[in-house]
């Protein structure tokens, strides 16, 4: 019986997708033979059409679309496996053994799919601000195998390109079409990361705001829509623009379920609740009263109503009551209906404090930079963090992501942002959390692009944005943890992780390429510069374990043993493992353990640890083919 090896790339998406149509109508599924004579599943295109009746569409003359230039190169990229990987970096990380927070640095598409498989349905908020396409940012591409010089001095085909200028004047012609696959492979991967009640925010300007929307409708559906908020984030003109002056963005707003989203709302400010009073000290508490006429007049609402010193009131012309009679009655009776302190004035209705929604007020689709901040004063405040020193260029205000954090994250919620920046999101969680004693940890994810060459953030040693970006996570949570002696839990640490290529060697060749030093990669296929702690964490992605789990280690019989979430996963990548190992392992009930395939030399070995799994742990020879692995 031989142990199962571990996958060394992500799964692929269009087997996911199989997987998730089989579960729905496994009947129009069917078997083939594969390119090696295996049987695979397949799905039988007829029998579908027959169970969809006429909900199927094919060759429609005419059919509401949204497409562009390389929409269908853009689905296969979001769907094809990665053989990269997450190498850890505790040097750079803040708490590496307590906190629950990750920082990683990387192309984003890469590292949504390698995130996908430990995070799927348990991300509550995304929130994200892409490169706006204003024909002078630069724009993500499938691939970045080369650095902007080398893209500049090549300029070739799309393989290869690390970002490129995506200008209106561009040869290839595609403003719109490259921004929109940009965006589009890494919404595909990220919805299946959102939970059930899951909801993401997207900030967006003019250029790209209708495409964004098209794209959403298509990937989250457009009756997921929640909202397209109108942020102010300027406050003064730009006296120099030809027409007019923007001063706005938007952030658009979409959920995964629309029937178990909800929104916690605004917290009401303690000026909100001072308007409240109790003039009659009334039992019910302290409240507000609000104009009971409503216009256009419904003519079964209009009527006299008597005030109690005896003057007589009707609604104002053209208006009418909002209370039918009998309701007007019922609340007169329960003592809701207000008449001054005189009793002579037009009746209003009582608006109690303690009735209020818990969840607090209903947001607009409008906020006001007094509310959430502006972009000048977000580049101030960061300035000031960073020593006053301005590294970026409009960074979004905390004011503003820490909003659409209260709205929509539960206290103990995963929050991911992929397009991260300077880091804002982080900021902003940590403030939240020191506010509402709050356990939200975040997923930030960020190209490493290069500082400019001799601007300040690269004479003062910052090389990438992520450096600028840590640095100031490290002050944020530093200040945040100072002003707040009260949040003693508080979680301002970050885990740093970088995604780079596979820890395994390329060991696939020809028959004609073998020779015997290609023969000697299969005794042992991991890199030579590979740690223990890059081999455990890419185990924890290919197993579907999270990366922010606690874990330890001890020592047995020369063997390192480490264990994550104490026998979530346990893993042992030294030489010779021993019977007094496998004891060890199975003392910490472990739920899946791992082992390096060179550290058996011989195929009976590899056997008798299947025996000794079934005795030490008491599993059935199915459980010891589930939960044991080789890499």
């Amino acid at each position: 019986m031989q142990i199962p090896h571990l996958d060394k790339q992500t799964e692929d998406g269009t087997q996911l997708n199989l997987d998730a149509l089989y579960q729905i109508c496994p009947s129009c599924f069917t078997e083939t033979a594969g390119e090696n004579g295996q049987l695979k599943h397949v799905v039988n295109f007829e029998k579908l059409r027959e169970l969809l009746g006429d909900n199927a569409v094919e060759d429609a003359p005419e059919v509401y679309d949204f497409t562009w230039v390389g929409k269908r190169a853009a689905q296969r990229e979001a769907m094809a496996p990665c053989r990269k990987t997450l190498r850890p970096c505790p040097e750079e990380s803040v708490d590496w053994d307590n906190t629950q927070n990750l920082y990683i640095e990387g192309d984003n598409l890469e590292v949504l799919k390698l995130l996908q498989n430990s995070y799927m349905g348990k991300v509550k908020m995304i929130y994200i601000d892409p490169p706006y396409n204003t024909g002078n940012d630069f724009v993500y591409h499938d691939d970045f195998a080369q650095s902007e010089d080398e893209y500049d001095e090549s300029n070739k085909d799309e393989e290869g390109k690390r970002y490129f200028k995506n200008t209106e004047t561009s040869s290839d012609g595609r403003f719109h079409s490259d921004w929109c696959s940009m965006i589009y492979s890494r919404l595909l991967i990220a919805r299946s990361m959102l939970t059930d009640d899951g909801v993401i925010f997207i900030s967006i300007d003019d250029n790209e705001a209708r495409n964004i929307r098209k794209i959403c409708d298509e990937v989250f559906g457009e009756y997921n829509f929640l909202a397209q908020v109108v942020w102010e984030r300027a406050f003064s003109p730009i006296n120099l623009m030809k027409h007019f002056s923007p001063s706005h963005d938007y952030i658009i707003c979409y959920c995964k379920n629309p029937d178990e989203t909800s929104c916690n709302g605004i917290p009401r400010s303690q000026e909100a609740n001072d308007r409240y009073s109790n003039p009659d000290n009334d039992p019910r508490g302290v409240w507000s009263s609000s104009d009971i006429s409503v216009g256009p007049a419904v003519q079964e609402n209009i009527y006299p109503i008597t005030t109690p010193s005896g003057r007589v009131v009707e609604p104002p012309a053209g208006r009418s009551w909002s209370l039918s009679r009998n309701a007007f009655r019922e609340r007169l009776q329960d003592n809701r209906i207000w008449f001054g302190p005189d009793g002579d004035g037009v009746p209003r209705i009582k608006r109690f404090l303690s009735e209020l929604r818990k969840t607090g007020i209903t947001p607009m689709t409008i906020w006001k930079h007094e509310e959430v901040g502006h972009s000048q004063g977000a580049t101030q405040n960061l300035a000031r963090l960073l020593g006053g020193k301005k590294y970026f260029d409009y960074p979004k205000p905390v004011g503003l992501i820490k909003r659409c954090l209260a709205l929509y994250s539960d206290k103990d919620s995963i929050i991911l942002d992929f397009f991260s920046g300077s880091g804002t999101t982080a900021q902003s969680m940590f403030e939240l959390n020191a506010e509402d004693q709050g356990k939200r940890k975040f997923i930030l994810v960020q190209l490493q692009e290069e500082t400019t060459e001799g601007s300040p953030a690269r004479t003062d040693g910052y090389i990438t944005i992520c450096d600028i970006a840590k640095e100031r996570i490290r002050r944020a949570g530093k200040k945040i943890k100072e002003e707040h002696p009260e949040a003693k839990d508080l979680d301002i640490g970050f885990r740093v992780f970088k995604c780079d290529d596979s820890n395994y060697k390329e060991v696939a060749f020809a028959p004609k390429d073998y020779s015997q030093e290609s023969l000697d990669l299969f005794v042992d296929n991991i890199k030579e510069d590979r740690t223990d702690l890059d081999l455990l964490f890419d185990c924890m992605l290919r197993w579907g374990v999270t990366l922010d789990l606690p874990m330890s280690k001890t020592k047995v019989d020369g063997c390192t043993i480490h264990n994550v979430n104490e026998g979530g996963l346990v893993a042992c990548f030294d030489g010779k493992v021993t019977e007094g190992v496998i004891d060890a392992i199975a003392e910490m009930y472990p739920a899946k353990v791992v082992f390096r395939d060179s550290s058996f030399e011989e195929a009976a070995q590899k056997m008798n640890l299947f025996e000794l799994f079934k005795q030490k742990c008491g599993w059935t020879e199915q459980e010891v083919r589930n939960n044991v692995r080789v890499i």
